[in-house]
């Protein structure tokens, strides 16, 4: 699970003070994470996903 607290916090923080190396390096992964996380869930949506024509046909997303 990706922790969205640290990503807000750690965005907070670069805007209002900065970040060390070692904040910036984190604050790269746990956002990298995020986004694979994202697009997991949009391929797993889409893979349950079809389209119904006007003929009541089904047809699976590719």
């Amino acid at each position: 699970m990706v922790d969205i607290d640290r990503i807000n916090f750690l965005a907070r923080k670069s805007r209002a003070e900065g970040l060390t190396e070692e904040e910036k390096a984190e604050q790269q992964k746990l956002r990298r994470e995020y986004i694979d996380s994202v697009v997991g869930n949009l391929k797993a949506s889409l893979d349950n996903t079809y389209v119904v024509d006007e003929n009541g046909n089904k047809k699976k997303l590719h």
